[in-house]
Protein backbone atom coordinates (compact mmCIF):
# COMPACT_ATOMS: atom_id res chain seq x y z
CA UNK A 1 0.00 0.00 0.00
CA UNK A 2 0.81 3.43 -1.07
CA UNK A 3 0.02 6.57 0.95
CA UNK A 4 1.59 9.72 0.32
CA UNK A 5 1.23 13.84 1.01
CA UNK A 6 1.40 16.50 -1.66
CA UNK A 7 1.07 20.05 -1.36
CA UNK A 8 -0.03 20.84 -5.15
CA UNK A 9 0.41 24.49 -4.54
CA UNK A 10 -2.96 27.24 -5.02
CA UNK A 11 -4.18 24.51 -7.39
CA UNK A 12 -6.84 26.81 -9.54
CA UNK A 13 -8.33 27.30 -13.20
CA UNK A 14 -7.46 31.14 -12.73
CA UNK A 15 -3.64 32.25 -14.16
CA UNK A 16 -2.53 35.55 -14.23
CA UNK A 17 0.98 37.21 -15.31
CA UNK A 18 2.60 35.37 -11.93
CA UNK A 19 0.70 31.74 -12.35
CA UNK A 20 0.60 29.36 -15.34
CA UNK A 21 -2.49 28.57 -16.36
CA UNK A 22 -4.38 24.99 -15.51
CA UNK A 23 -3.85 23.70 -19.15
CA UNK A 24 0.01 24.42 -18.45
CA UNK A 25 0.24 22.79 -15.07
CA UNK A 26 -2.02 20.04 -15.71
CA UNK A 27 0.32 17.91 -17.89
CA UNK A 28 3.61 18.63 -15.42
CA UNK A 29 1.10 17.66 -12.37
CA UNK A 30 -0.67 14.36 -14.10
CA UNK A 31 3.09 12.62 -14.33
CA UNK A 32 3.82 13.76 -11.28
CA UNK A 33 0.75 12.16 -9.73
CA UNK A 34 1.24 9.12 -12.03
CA UNK A 35 4.69 8.68 -10.95
CA UNK A 36 3.60 8.93 -7.31
CA UNK A 37 1.23 5.97 -7.81
CA UNK A 38 -0.50 6.34 -4.71
CA UNK A 39 -3.33 3.94 -3.12
CA UNK A 40 -4.29 7.25 -0.83
CA UNK A 41 -3.06 10.42 -1.38
CA UNK A 42 -3.72 13.37 0.79
CA UNK A 43 -3.41 16.78 -1.33
CA UNK A 44 -3.12 20.24 0.36
CA UNK A 45 -3.61 23.66 -1.25
CA UNK A 46 -6.61 22.15 -3.64
CA UNK A 47 -8.78 25.74 -4.80
CA UNK A 48 -12.80 25.36 -5.20
CA UNK A 49 -14.17 26.58 -8.51
CA UNK A 50 -17.25 28.64 -8.79
CA UNK A 51 -19.86 27.30 -10.88
CA UNK A 52 -21.84 28.57 -13.35
CA UNK A 53 -24.79 28.99 -10.12
CA UNK A 54 -23.02 30.59 -7.81
CA UNK A 55 -23.77 33.94 -6.49
CA UNK A 56 -22.35 35.84 -3.17
CA UNK A 57 -25.40 35.02 -1.96
CA UNK A 58 -25.69 31.37 -2.49
CA UNK A 59 -21.83 30.45 -3.31
CA UNK A 60 -21.78 27.33 -5.42
CA UNK A 61 -18.03 25.90 -6.00
CA UNK A 62 -16.95 22.20 -6.94
CA UNK A 63 -13.51 21.18 -7.64
CA UNK A 64 -13.25 21.00 -11.29
CA UNK A 65 -9.69 21.70 -11.53
CA UNK A 66 -8.61 18.48 -9.56
CA UNK A 67 -11.18 16.83 -11.82
CA UNK A 68 -9.26 18.23 -14.77
CA UNK A 69 -6.02 16.78 -13.39
CA UNK A 70 -6.60 13.83 -12.76
CA UNK A 71 -8.80 12.71 -15.72
CA UNK A 72 -7.87 9.70 -17.44
CA UNK A 73 -5.56 8.53 -14.69
CA UNK A 74 -6.55 5.85 -11.69
CA UNK A 75 -7.02 8.85 -9.26
CA UNK A 76 -10.17 9.86 -11.42
CA UNK A 77 -12.07 6.78 -9.79
CA UNK A 78 -11.11 7.16 -6.27
CA UNK A 79 -13.03 7.94 -3.29
CA UNK A 80 -12.71 11.10 -2.32
CA UNK A 81 -12.88 13.40 1.04
CA UNK A 82 -12.56 17.22 1.08
CA UNK A 83 -12.86 20.21 3.83
CA UNK A 84 -15.78 22.07 3.00
CA UNK A 85 -17.83 25.11 3.94
CA UNK A 86 -20.48 25.14 6.44
CA UNK A 87 -23.37 25.01 3.47
CA UNK A 88 -21.38 21.42 2.84
CA UNK A 89 -19.43 22.73 -0.70
CA UNK A 90 -15.47 23.21 -1.08
CA UNK A 91 -14.21 26.25 -0.02
CA UNK A 92 -13.13 28.99 -1.69
CA UNK A 93 -9.09 28.20 -1.52
CA UNK A 94 -6.92 25.87 0.18
CA UNK A 95 -8.85 22.77 0.45
CA UNK A 96 -7.34 19.77 1.92
CA UNK A 97 -8.51 16.20 -0.03
CA UNK A 98 -7.86 13.01 0.24
CA UNK A 99 -7.96 10.64 -2.44
CA UNK A 100 -8.66 6.62 -1.76
CA UNK A 101 -8.49 3.92 -3.63
CA UNK A 102 -10.46 2.04 -1.08
CA UNK A 103 -13.67 2.78 0.43
CA UNK A 104 -14.30 5.92 2.59
CA UNK A 105 -16.48 4.81 5.55
CA UNK A 106 -17.13 8.49 6.57
CA UNK A 107 -15.07 11.93 6.98
CA UNK A 108 -15.09 14.53 9.30
CA UNK A 109 -12.72 18.02 9.65
CA UNK A 110 -12.00 19.74 12.65
CA UNK A 111 -11.06 23.84 13.10
CA UNK A 112 -10.93 25.05 16.42
CA UNK A 113 -13.35 22.40 17.16
CA UNK A 114 -11.46 21.06 20.39
CA UNK A 115 -9.28 24.54 21.48
CA UNK A 116 -12.33 27.39 20.70
CA UNK A 117 -11.24 29.33 23.74
CA UNK A 118 -7.86 30.41 22.55
CA UNK A 119 -7.65 34.35 23.72
CA UNK A 120 -4.79 36.50 22.26
CA UNK A 121 -4.68 40.32 23.54
CA UNK A 122 -2.60 42.18 20.99
CA UNK A 123 0.45 44.17 21.74
CA UNK A 124 1.74 46.57 18.83
CA UNK A 125 -1.76 47.30 17.45
CA UNK A 126 -2.25 50.77 16.19
CA UNK A 127 -6.25 49.94 16.36
CA UNK A 128 -8.34 47.95 18.81
CA UNK A 129 -5.34 47.19 20.56
CA UNK A 130 -7.45 46.55 23.89
CA UNK A 131 -9.58 43.85 22.63
CA UNK A 132 -9.12 40.14 23.71
CA UNK A 133 -9.14 38.53 20.18
CA UNK A 134 -10.11 34.91 19.32
CA UNK A 135 -7.06 32.55 17.95
CA UNK A 136 -8.70 31.22 15.08
CA UNK A 137 -6.93 29.29 12.27
CA UNK A 138 -7.92 29.15 8.64
CA UNK A 139 -7.37 25.69 7.66
CA UNK A 140 -9.34 22.64 9.62
CA UNK A 141 -7.89 18.99 10.12
CA UNK A 142 -9.40 16.42 7.37
CA UNK A 143 -10.06 13.37 8.98
CA UNK A 144 -11.83 10.04 6.88
CA UNK A 145 -12.24 6.21 8.11
CA UNK A 146 -10.58 4.52 5.22
CA UNK A 147 -11.77 0.92 5.41
CA UNK A 148 -9.24 -1.64 3.24
CA UNK A 149 -9.74 -4.71 1.50
CA UNK A 150 -8.94 -6.94 4.40
CA UNK A 151 -11.55 -5.17 6.38
CA UNK A 152 -8.78 -3.55 8.56
CA UNK A 153 -9.94 0.56 9.11
CA UNK A 154 -7.15 3.35 8.79
CA UNK A 155 -7.75 6.53 10.38
CA UNK A 156 -6.39 9.15 7.85
CA UNK A 157 -5.45 12.68 8.45
CA UNK A 158 -4.29 15.28 6.20
CA UNK A 159 -3.33 18.60 7.41
CA UNK A 160 -2.09 21.99 6.36
CA UNK A 161 -0.57 24.11 9.06
CA UNK A 162 -0.18 28.03 9.71
CA UNK A 163 3.01 29.37 7.47
CA UNK A 164 5.49 31.30 8.87
CA UNK A 165 4.40 34.57 7.02
CA UNK A 166 3.38 36.70 9.93
CA UNK A 167 -0.35 36.72 10.84
CA UNK A 168 -2.25 40.38 10.07
CA UNK A 169 -1.40 42.70 13.33
CA UNK A 170 -4.01 45.67 12.94
CA UNK A 171 -2.57 48.85 11.87
CA UNK A 172 1.02 47.30 11.27
CA UNK A 173 0.58 47.16 7.94
CA UNK A 174 1.62 49.85 4.87
CA UNK A 175 0.78 47.95 1.81
CA UNK A 176 2.90 44.41 1.79
CA UNK A 177 5.65 46.51 4.20
CA UNK A 178 5.17 46.69 8.17
CA UNK A 179 5.53 49.31 10.37
CA UNK A 180 8.05 48.56 12.69
CA UNK A 181 9.86 45.50 13.57
CA UNK A 182 7.80 44.88 16.91
CA UNK A 183 4.95 44.51 14.76
CA UNK A 184 6.02 42.21 12.35
CA UNK A 185 7.64 40.28 15.03
CA UNK A 186 4.47 39.77 16.63
CA UNK A 187 3.02 38.85 13.63
CA UNK A 188 4.99 35.99 13.48
CA UNK A 189 4.11 34.95 17.30
CA UNK A 190 0.74 34.87 16.31
CA UNK A 191 1.42 32.53 13.28
CA UNK A 192 3.72 30.64 15.63
CA UNK A 193 0.39 29.96 18.19
CA UNK A 194 -1.34 29.12 15.04
CA UNK A 195 0.64 26.91 13.70
CA UNK A 196 1.39 25.24 17.07
CA UNK A 197 -2.46 25.09 18.12
CA UNK A 198 -3.09 23.25 15.00
CA UNK A 199 -0.33 20.72 16.19
CA UNK A 200 -2.17 20.07 19.41
CA UNK A 201 -5.91 19.96 18.40
CA UNK A 202 -4.34 17.22 15.87
CA UNK A 203 -2.65 16.02 18.83
CA UNK A 204 -6.52 15.83 20.77
CA UNK A 205 -8.20 14.17 18.17
CA UNK A 206 -5.12 11.42 17.74
CA UNK A 207 -5.77 10.83 21.22
CA UNK A 208 -9.64 10.64 21.16
CA UNK A 209 -9.11 7.63 18.59
CA UNK A 210 -6.51 5.82 20.77
CA UNK A 211 -9.48 6.45 23.54
CA UNK A 212 -11.65 4.60 21.39
CA UNK A 213 -9.35 2.09 19.88
CA UNK A 214 -5.93 1.52 21.36
CA UNK A 215 -4.58 -0.26 18.65
CA UNK A 216 -6.03 2.22 16.52
CA UNK A 217 -4.05 2.38 12.66
CA UNK A 218 -3.35 6.27 12.33
CA UNK A 219 -1.92 8.38 9.58
CA UNK A 220 -1.19 11.95 9.93
CA UNK A 221 -0.14 13.17 6.26
CA UNK A 222 0.40 16.86 5.24
CA UNK A 223 2.44 20.16 5.22
CA UNK A 224 3.40 20.59 8.93
CA UNK A 225 5.23 24.04 7.42
CA UNK A 226 7.50 22.75 10.84
CA UNK A 227 10.81 20.46 10.56
CA UNK A 228 11.28 17.53 12.39
CA UNK A 229 12.35 18.58 15.92
CA UNK A 230 9.68 21.48 16.43
CA UNK A 231 7.11 22.30 18.07
CA UNK A 232 4.47 20.96 15.72
CA UNK A 233 6.12 18.20 14.59
CA UNK A 234 7.05 16.97 18.41
CA UNK A 235 3.49 18.06 19.80
CA UNK A 236 1.72 15.41 17.26
CA UNK A 237 4.23 12.57 18.04
CA UNK A 238 4.07 12.53 21.70
CA UNK A 239 7.45 10.76 22.19
CA UNK A 240 8.04 8.82 25.69
CA UNK A 241 11.23 11.38 25.33
CA UNK A 242 9.27 14.03 25.79
CA UNK A 243 6.18 12.87 28.38
CA UNK A 244 8.41 11.02 30.80
CA UNK A 245 5.90 8.11 30.76
CA UNK A 246 6.46 5.04 29.51
CA UNK A 247 2.43 3.67 29.72
CA UNK A 248 1.91 6.33 26.52
CA UNK A 249 4.81 4.18 24.49
CA UNK A 250 2.08 2.99 22.61
CA UNK A 251 0.86 6.21 21.49
CA UNK A 252 3.65 7.50 20.17
CA UNK A 253 3.72 8.09 16.55
CA UNK A 254 6.54 7.24 14.46
CA UNK A 255 7.94 9.56 11.32
CA UNK A 256 8.58 7.74 8.32
CA UNK A 257 11.19 10.64 7.19
CA UNK A 258 13.53 9.06 9.33
CA UNK A 259 14.45 6.32 6.72
CA UNK A 260 15.32 8.49 4.63
CA UNK A 261 19.27 9.30 3.86
CA UNK A 262 19.45 12.74 5.55
CA UNK A 263 21.05 14.16 2.05
CA UNK A 264 17.55 14.25 0.62
CA UNK A 265 15.57 14.25 3.37
CA UNK A 266 13.76 17.56 2.03
CA UNK A 267 10.29 18.42 0.40
CA UNK A 268 11.19 22.54 0.29
CA UNK A 269 13.89 24.66 -0.99
CA UNK A 270 14.12 28.07 0.05
CA UNK A 271 17.52 30.24 0.38
CA UNK A 272 18.91 27.57 -0.74
CA UNK A 273 18.70 25.15 1.86
CA UNK A 274 16.62 22.03 1.35
CA UNK A 275 13.94 21.85 4.72
CA UNK A 276 11.99 19.02 5.68
CA UNK A 277 7.90 20.81 5.55
CA UNK A 278 5.83 17.63 4.71
CA UNK A 279 5.56 14.52 6.80
CA UNK A 280 4.05 11.25 6.82
CA UNK A 281 3.41 10.46 10.93
CA UNK A 282 2.17 6.52 12.27
CA UNK A 283 0.99 4.68 14.89
CA UNK A 284 2.78 2.02 16.07
CA UNK A 285 0.08 -0.70 15.04
CA UNK A 286 0.65 1.02 11.48
CA UNK A 287 4.30 1.08 11.30
CA UNK A 288 4.93 -2.43 11.96
CA UNK A 289 3.71 -2.41 7.81
CA UNK A 290 6.36 0.28 7.00
CA UNK A 291 9.01 -0.61 4.66
CA UNK A 292 10.00 2.80 2.89
CA UNK A 293 9.53 5.94 2.20
CA UNK A 294 10.45 8.32 -0.86
CA UNK A 295 10.55 12.20 -1.67
CA UNK A 296 10.61 13.38 -5.11
CA UNK A 297 12.35 16.11 -4.91
CA UNK A 298 14.73 15.87 -8.02
CA UNK A 299 12.41 18.86 -10.14
CA UNK A 300 12.00 21.29 -7.18
CA UNK A 301 12.70 24.90 -7.51
CA UNK A 302 13.55 27.70 -5.24
CA UNK A 303 11.54 30.65 -5.77
CA UNK A 304 13.21 32.71 -3.16
CA UNK A 305 16.61 32.83 -4.95
CA UNK A 306 17.98 36.78 -4.75
CA UNK A 307 16.71 38.71 -7.86
CA UNK A 308 13.88 35.91 -8.42
CA UNK A 309 10.52 36.98 -9.74
CA UNK A 310 7.53 35.74 -7.59
CA UNK A 311 6.81 33.94 -11.18
CA UNK A 312 5.14 30.59 -10.29
CA UNK A 313 6.49 27.17 -12.19
CA UNK A 314 3.72 24.21 -13.59
CA UNK A 315 5.65 22.03 -10.93
CA UNK A 316 4.51 22.34 -7.45
CA UNK A 317 6.87 24.27 -4.78
CA UNK A 318 6.85 21.16 -2.40
CA UNK A 319 7.96 17.97 -3.36
CA UNK A 320 5.61 14.74 -2.90
CA UNK A 321 6.78 12.19 0.00
CA UNK A 322 5.63 8.64 -0.48
CA UNK A 323 5.30 5.94 1.97
CA UNK A 324 4.86 1.84 1.22
CA UNK A 325 3.58 -0.57 3.47
CA UNK A 326 3.71 -4.23 3.40
CA UNK A 327 -0.20 -4.87 3.85
CA UNK A 328 -1.30 -8.28 2.19
CA UNK A 329 -5.19 -7.90 0.90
Amino acid sequence: MRVATFNIENLDNKPDEKNPSLAQRAPVLKKELERINADIICIQEVHGQETINHTVENPERNLSALDYVIKGTKYEDYKRAYTTTAEGMPRDKRNLVILSAYEILEFYQYRNSYISKLKYLPITADEGGDEVKNVMWERPILHAKVKLPNDEIIHVINVHFKSKLSSNISGQKVGFGWKSSAGWAEGYFLSSIKRVGQALETRILVDKIFDNDPDANILICGDFNAEPGTVPVEAIQGRTENTNNSELNSRVLVSCSRSIAESIRFSHLHHGHGNLLDHILVSRSLFQYFNKAEIFNEMLHDESLPFAYDTKYPEADHAPFIATFNIQF
